[in-house]
């Protein structure tokens, strides 16, 4: 079916100010819709408040607004420039908050303006944490127990059902703003007032601890015939408790079973129906005990998330146009695959390398502020790594961060950065191992599952091997160090030599 022909001029919201939790993702994904729309013919009305973006380019979109986000500016913009609807997902938090606004005071329905993407009952039912329970139990899907809080005094009388420690979570905020892990009744009283301060709706779901259960991503897309396709899964290398924008993430997962997978996926599926989203993408997080093997939903976002971007990137799979596209009717066969150009967006991507992602930190920059990493995002921005093995994409992410030429200097390893999450502690975890710490004993501090372990203290060894027996002129070991991703500074420091003698002797070979 072709696109919809009644649909001429669409207005696409931006995300706004670059805030921790919501920054550049959002400006690549709206950027990647902008073009994808206007290579349509359509006109495209941009609304964004902050001029540093790519989006707010004149040649990205026809017309570009750069106004404060609120509902009284997009009104007089809406009024001057008609559109026919408004996309709602690729603003991230933001657009859907203000989309909900629009309909609620009737402006949508006044200018007769349609909602792409997401209606106003979808965005309730991911967004409204008691909404979704609803749906996730008709469908036979398991949650952590859980209360919706509405007044600190309800709060407070709901703790001792759940006892500590507890995961608060707010509704309709963006990078978990406002929640937060409350280990202590001090604790739980004052993070409460914060997160019911923090949800628009002055609503929070307080929920049991899963702590150190490992935790599953999906993006998913559905197109208008119902066709559904999971774009990318990624595992969080640290376990719940970690928002997962501040995790070391990998893509595609890699501790499941296939039938742990499928029944993933499955479930997956019959969520996003059941929620009602008819055309686009969205992200739902899962958690799975790492002994039982029981698995819960977390919480899905309805739109293009912040992950959408890094699985974009991983594999060639360009999210946020082909849900633009679906969103002013096209399906997913109907749509090439942006890399083959001939097999259609309804197949799968198929990788045959692995994508690591490791989130960058500026906590130098925040005096006063905790290195500790909880349920609240706090990571600036994020770099990625691609190679064959876990090892390599890993040790290519670290060396991205660009924060020492050797990756993984070696640092005085110290308990606390290894137990608590924290910025530096995949620095503490190599060291932990090259002081001769075993597998068993990092999992005890940390409850990182045993396969990433594993792998980092392979690389450790690898490191003692090649110290050993380099100064043979192994060449064979040399490949072996580039293929597992370690970086010319650091192998000079194992053997004692200069940067650039590794760099001349990889090159001349």
């Amino acid at each position: 079916m072709p696109r919809t022909s009644n649909i001429k001029r669409v207005l696409i919201i931006g995300s706004g100010p670059i805030v921790i939790g919501q920054a550049c993702e959002f400006d690549y994904s709206g950027t990647q819709a902008c073009k994808a729309l206007m290579k349509e013919g359509l006109e495209v009305i941009l609304v964004n408040s902050n001029p540093a973006t790519i989006m707010t380019d004149p040649e990205v979109a026809t017309r570009v607004y750069v106004e404060p986000l609120k509902v009284e500016y997009l009104e007089k913009i809406i009024e001057k420039e008609k559109p026919d609807a408004v996309i709602p997902t690729l603003g991230g938090q933001t657009a859907l908050n203000l989309a909900l606004e629009l309909h609620a005071k009737g402006i949508l329905q006044k200018y007769k303006v349609q909602l792409l993407g997401a209606t106003p009952q979808v965005i309730k039912a991911g967004e409204d944490r008691e909404i979704f329970r609803g749906l996730l139990d008709k469908i036979g899907a398991r949650y952590p127990k859980s209360h919706l809080v509405r007044t600190f005094e309800h709060g407070m009388q709901i703790a001792e059902d759940l006892g500590y420690p507890m995961i608060l979570r707010p509704n309709y905020t963006l990078g978990g703003g406002g929640g937060g892990i409350a280990y202590s009744p001090e604790e739980y009283q004052r993070m409460l007032v914060t997160a019911l301060h923090e949800s628009p709706t002055s609503e929070v779901l307080v929920e049991e601890s899963i702590l150190g259960w490992k935790e599953f991503e999906l993006e998913v897309m559905r197109d208008h015939r119902g066709t559904f396709v999971v774009v990318c899964s990624i595992e969080n290398l640290d376990p719940c408790g970690v928002h997962t924008g501040d995790s070391i993430t990998v893509a595609p997962q890699q501790t499941l079973s296939d039938r742990e997978y499928q029944a993933m996926r499955d479930e997956a599926c019959k969520i996003i129906n059941e929620v009602g989203i008819q055309t686009g993408g969205a992200n739902i997080q899962f958690a799975v005990h790492p002994t039982t093997r029981e698995r819960v939903v977390i919480e899905m976002n309805p739109r293009v998330s912040r992950s959408s971007a890094l699985a974009s990137k991983a594999t060639g799979f360009p999210i946020a146009k082909i849900a633009a596209l679906l969103a002013i009717g096209y399906s997913l066969e109907e749509l090439k695959n942006d890399i083959t150009k001939v097999t259609p967006s309804c197949y799968e991507p198929a990788l045959d390398y692995i994508v690591t992602k490791i989130p960058r930190f500026a906590f130098e920059k925040f005096s006063g502020s905790k290195d500790t990493l909880t349920t609240q995002m706090k990571s600036v921005g994020e770099v990625m790594g691609i190679g064959r093995t876990l090892q390599e994409s890993l040790m290519k992410a670290l060396a991205s961060l660009e924060k020492n030429p050797e990756a993984v200097p070696e640092v005085v390893a110290e308990t606390e950065k290894i137990s608590y999450p924290n910025s530096q502690r995949i620095f503490h975890l190599f060291q932990a191992f090259r002081d001769g710490k075993s597998v068993a004993d990092i999992e005890d501090l940390t409850r990182i599952n045993p396969y990433f372990l594993e792998h980092i203290q392979s690389l450790v060894k690898f490191e003692q091997v090649f110290k050993a027996e380099f100064a043979e002129k192994n060449l064979d070991l040399l490949l072996a160090a580039k293929r597992k991703g370690f970086t010319d500074a650091r192998l000079a420091k194992l053997v004692g030599k200069k940067e650039r003698e590794i760099r001349v002797l990889r090159e001349s070979h």
